[in-house]
């Protein structure tokens, strides 16, 4: 659950480059290299759970953000900027 405005920072994709577009993941274009060591250029390499952490209960998160998915739903905030986005008040939930 985020609002408007931090919609755009979601708009990264995890599957991988189109071919030939000026893909990293081709040889044309210099995208990769020949006989390269994978394990000396895996400096920038993805990682599904990051160093972020909600501030709840502090579980990762796998996005930037303050809340994970169910703390900002049941505070009704936006995960990433902590905005107000749905008034919750009249909800009836639990911590189950």
């Amino acid at each position: 659950m985020v609002c408007t405005k931090c919609e755009k920072k979601l708009g990264k994709v995890i599957v991988p480059d189109k071919w030939k577009e000026g893909a990293s993941n081709t040889f044309e274009g210099g995208g990769r290299k020949i006989n390269e060591n994978k394990l000396l250029s895996k400096k920038n390499r993805w990682s599904p759970y990051g160093n972020t952490k909600c501030v709840i209960c502090k579980q990762q998160m796998h996005q930037d953000g303050k809340y994970c998915h169910t703390c900002a739903y049941s505070k009704g905030v936006c995960a990433m900027c902590g905005k107000q986005v749905l008034d919750t008040k009249l909800y009836k939930q639990s911590n189950v």
